[in-house]
């Protein structure tokens, strides 16, 4: 089935912007062009997982710095730089990657889950009471929005009647690996991510939850009380302080630390090392398996 393209789909939302300058249209168009190319070499690549994981993520690393350097940062206008959180068109080149990556690394996966941004059952509960019936327990779900999941198509049905004469029924999907995706990930995100995690972890305990940023913006604290299974930093780096970012909301300003935004980028470059553990996680899931009872009583443990 065809991957999502959030990426893509906000490039195009900022070329119809009717705030976007005149001047930032055809460096746009060269965006989109420069898009296709990523996306045509992503698909060619092939080989064993460990060269898959390689090769896409230093395309991801080429692709990543053009967004975020050359088309914003060194953009004259101060258009696409003051207002990256409405138009989102960095933070979503890693929504469109994960799918790549994922499938790329687990072609068996393909024929049966969806991977990418999507709502994800969270909880059933029934709007019914003695007054009001419906005719299955009024089934109504929650979902959560997550900006990554590798998920399935779930549809569930309730009735009164054994035969289901009468029903009530929801189509969903079900998570069963979900990561938030964050730029910068501050004490705030990581509360809100926590509880997020509760949810998942109470619908489908057999899901895990991945909190994954760019660059770190909090003192790192311990997991283990949560429901995420692990925070992911995959630039290995903390956030610029903020006595710096205050000068790149002006072109003179960015101008002047040209060079060294430059370099801070280069050294700072997405990690293989760190999306090659996410994909271990992955690999982990698709070989465990029920402890079989002889193997259990010849451990001793299970």
């Amino acid at each position: 089935m065809p991957l999502p393209t959030p990426h893509l789909d906000k490039l195009n939302a900022a070329m119809q912007n009717d705030k976007m300058p005149a001047y930032e249209i055809p460096r746009l168009t060269a965006a989109i062009t420069r898009y296709n190319n990523w996306i045509e070499q992503m698909e060619r690549v092939d080989g064993d997982r460990e060269h898959i994981v390689t090769e896409l993520v230093r395309l991801f690393n080429e692709y990543k710095f053009y967004i975020d350097f050359d088309l914003i940062y060194c953009s004259e206008d101060d258009f696409l730089y003051r207002q990256k959180g409405q138009l989102k068109l960095d933070n979503t080149v890693i929504e469109e990657f994960l799918p790549h990556l994922v499938s790329k690394a687990f072609p068996e996966l393909q024929t049966t889950f969806s991977f990418g941004p999507t709502k994800c059952f969270s909880a059933a509960y029934f709007q019914s009471s003695l007054q009001h019936q419906s005719h299955g327990g009024g089934l109504s779900i929650r979902t959560k929005d997550q900006d990554f999941a590798i998920s399935r198509r779930l549809f569930i049905k309730s009735s009164h009647t054994a035969n289901f004469e009468l029903f009530n029924s929801v189509e969903t999907c079900l998570g069963y690996v979900m990561a938030e995706c964050k730029t910068n990930l501050d004490k705030t995100m990581f509360q809100e991510a926590t509880a997020t995690a509760h949810d998942v972890k109470s619908a489908a305990p057999g899901a895990k939850y991945f909190l994954i940023c760019d660059w770190l913006d909090m003192t790192p604290v311990s997991t283990a009380p949560t429901d995420i299974d692990e925070v992911l930093i995959l630039r290995k780096a903390k956030r610029i302080s903020s006595n710096i970012r205050s000068s790149f909301s002006t072109y003179a300003g960015r101008n002047e630390r040209r060079d060294w935004y430059r370099e801070f980028l280069l050294n700072n470059p997405f990690s293989i090392e760190v999306l090659n553990r996410f994909i271990g996680h992955i690999e982990s899931l698709i070989n465990d398996e029920d402890p079989a009872e002889a193997n259990v009583l010849e451990d001793g443990f299970f």
